[in-house]
This record gives C-alpha cells, structure tokens and sequence, in this order.
C-alpha cells in the first residue's frame, strides 16, 4: 500500500471525516505486492476469507517460484492451481516442504481434513477424478470437511443408491461430469440439495470438448442446479466455500 494514501485515509478517520467501517472498506482495495511480472493482492484474504489463489498454468517456473514465496511471507496457506509435475518438481527444490497432489494439480502447505462433511464431491466416472479432485482437495485446503462418492454415472446409478444417506448429510453438493452430463440433474432431483454442476471435457467426438455437458447443466429441469465452467472443479469448490460460510 502507498504511505501517502494510507496516511490520507487514517487522517480522514482522526478527524472524523470518515467512520472505522469506511476505513476497513477503503482498506480493502488498497494493497497490493509489485513483483513486475506480477501484482500480488494483499487483500484478497480480507475480502473473500483466503489468499489470492494462483494459476499456474502457462506460468514460468521462476515466477510461480516468486509468487509463492511472496504469499508464504504473509499467510500460513495459499492454493496453486493447475500445476503440471514438471512445475511442481521444479517449485519443490526450493520449497521441499510443501504439499503436492498431482490428480489435483495443485501445490499448497498444509491440508487439515475435517470429520465432519459439509459437501460432497460426486464424479460420474472414473475419467472425472481429476476435476473432482481438484474441487475435493481445494475444499480440504479451505478447512471444509468432504464426502467424495466417486464413479455413479447414470450408465448405473444404482451405484449411488448406497451413499445416499451420507450425501444428504451434505449441505452442498458438487457433481462433476463429462459425456453428455446428465448427472447434476439426477442427484439434484434425488436429494433436493443445491448442487453445483461441473461440465468436464470427457468424452467423445459431439461432447465438444465439454460444451455438451455444460449444455446439459444449463438446462437442468432440477431448479436447483448452478453450473460453473467447464473442468473448473476449483471454481465449484471455493463457491461452495463462500456460500457455507455466508
């Protein structure tokens, strides 16, 4: 944060120009860390309860590296999204104690898993981990406790029949699938919990690449379905957050 604008908005306050919940207001949009190639956001914690969450996809090793050493001199925790192996090997040499899940993607420092299941993740198959993964394990980062039921397409929903009773324990639900991505809607329609659809790129040639799915969601006659974009388990899990925390 600039010192002149700082000293300027704690005069105005002395004076009582401004009120204390003006100052924390204006405060919130302030600060922020100048690294040239990128401009860390100091405040994103206080506006939204968490660091600012960094991409890592397309980044340079060398300022992924940097980033994440300015968030670390600052917070006890911070989220690295889409972080290839290759990446992640390079960022543990010079950060070997933080944490790694390569089916996630995503580099953190530490992960506390509740008992307690607040959402579940749900995935319609196998092929779908990797986007439930990276909502499962971003919800485990933030502190919320997680039921992941795996691999109930509707190819043999059956198979949900049996987990029914600890997903309705949930307050929300996150469903991630691919093919033509009729399963937010199922679930939504058995369990009557707000979920949230997430469209992934699994399928073949007329999934377009997720599109179809996505379509699906979208037009989910269950009204109580929201849909992110597509493979953005991410997205679903820190929603899901804030919504729970509201």
């Amino acid at each position: 944060m600039e010192r002149r604008k700082l000293e300027e908005i704690l005069k105005r306050y002395k004076k009582g120009n401004i009120s204390l919940q003006d100052v924390l207001e204006e405060l919130k949009f302030l600060p922020f860390a100048e690294l040239v190639h990128s401009k860390i956001d100091h405040h994103r914690a206080l506006r939204v309860g968490f660091p600012e969450i960094i991409y890592g996809e397309g980044k340079k090793i060398e300022h992924l590296s940097a980033i994440i050493s300015e968030l670390r001199k600052k917070y006890k925790n911070f989220i690295a999204t889409r972080v290839s192996e290759k990446q992640a090997n390079e960022i543990l040499k010079t950060h070997p104690d933080l944490i790694y899940f390569p089916e996630a993607r995503i580099i953190t420092a530490e992960v506390k898993k509740r008992k307690k299941k607040e959402i579940a993740v749900i995935c319609a198959g196998t092929s779908d981990h990797p986007v439930a993964e990276e909502a499962a394990t971003t919800l485990e980062i933030l502190g919320a406790g997680v039921e992941r039921v795996y691999d109930v397409g509707i190819s043999g929903i059956h198979r949900v029949v049996p987990y029914l009773k600890r997903i309705n324990r949930c307050k929300i639900l996150i469903v991630a699938a691919g093919m033509e991505g009729a399963l937010p809607g199922v679930i939504a329609g058995i369990t009557g919990k707000p979920v949230i659809g997430v469209p992934t790129s699994i399928g073949y040639g007329t999934n377009l690449n997720g599109f179809a799915p996505l379509l699906t969601m979208l037009n989910s006659c269950a009204p109580s379905v929201a849909v992110v974009n597509i493979d953005n388990g991410f997205g679903a899990a820190f929603f899901a957050w804030v919504v729970l925390h509201q």
